[in-house]
């Protein structure tokens, strides 16, 4: 089973930048895709950003055009540059694995933790 784990996180300012990474313990590139995930206390975890295999991307309405996905295969590593930060994206971050084009791995690190506030 893939195992994640999450860095990045912090407090920021709003219109700031922060910069998520995960690693994950296997190849990246087995995968049918990575992704990103958000969850605030109350709510189910909601999927933000996409990374299919083969490079194509999608995002959450709420993120398009200030966050982007991206993968370095060689460090197994997945990122997520997020700008123009909105008080809004304060958030556990989490990332995952599609193990295949339905299903996402149920294996869920600890996440980091974004908090956008002045």
């Amino acid at each position: 089973q893939v195992q994640l784990v999450e860095s990045g996180g912090g407090l920021v300012q709003p219109g700031g930048s922060l910069k998520l990474s995960c690693v994950a313990s296997g190849s990246i590139a087995s995968f049918s895709a990575m992704g990103w995930f958000r969850q605030t206390p109350g709510n189910q975890r909601e999927l933000i950003a996409t990374l299919v295999n083969g490079g194509s991307t999608i995002y959450a309405d709420s993120v398009k055009g200030r966050f982007a996905i991206s993968i370095d295969n060689r460090k197994n590593t997945v990122y997520l540059q997020m700008d123009s930060l909105k008080p809004e994206d304060t958030a556990v971050y989490y990332c995952n694995a599609r193990l295949t084009p339905l299903q996402w791995s149920d294996y869920w690190g600890q996440g980091t933790q974004v908090a956008v506030s002045s």
